[in-house]
C-alpha cells in the first residue's frame, strides 16, 4: 500500500478523522497528506522537540505547558509520551503517532469521539510498526 493509500484509506477513510499527513521520523519529508492539511516545516519542528523531550523531574514535557501547533493552530497537549501526542482545541483535536521510520499526524473533527480518533491512528501505527516501518 503507498503512503497516500495509508492516508486515504486507513485514516481518513475511517471517518474517525478528517485529515492526515505522514512524515519520516525526522519530520523534514512529507511522505503523504490529505488535500488541505499543510503542517508547516515549524510546526514538525516543534513535533519532533516534543518526542525528544524526556520531561521534567515528574515527566512533564515542555509541550504539555506550551500547545502544540499544527497546520497554523494551538492545541492543548492532553498527553505526551514516546510514542502519542494528543490535542485538543475545542471539540476538535490532534492525534500524533510516531512509528520506528514514520510521524502519523492527524486531525479529527467536533464530531468525532477523541477515542475513535486515537484508536484509528493508533491501530495504524502498530501496524506500521508491525511490518518494520
Amino acid at each position: 500500500m503507498s503512503w497516500q493509500a495509508y492516508v486515504d484509506q486507513s485514516l481518513v477513510g475511517t471517518g474517525n478523522i478528517d485529515k492526515a499527513a505522514i512524515f519520516n521520523a525526522e519530520g523534514n519529508s512529507v511522505w503523504a497528506t490529505s488535500s488541505g492539511f499543510t503542517v508547516s516545516p515549524t510546526e514538525m519542528k516543534e513535533v519532533v522537540n516534543a518526542y525528544k523531550d524526556k520531561g521534567d523531574a515528574n515527566g512533564v514535557k515542555q509541550v504539555q505547558s506550551t500547545g502544540l501547533h499544527v497546520a497554523g493552530e494551538r492545541y492543548v497537549v492532553l498527553k505526551a509520551d514516546e510514542r502519542s501526542l494528543y490535542g485538543k482545541k475545542g471539540k476538535e483535536g490532534i492525534v500524533l503517532v510516531k512509528t520506528t521510520q514514520a510521524i502519523l499526524v492527524t486531525h479529527y473533527p467536533e464530531t468525532v469521539q477523541p477515542g475513535s480518533a486515537a484508536n484509528t491512528v493508533e491501530q495504524l501505527g502498530d501496524y506500521l510498526i508491525s511490518v518494520g516501518y
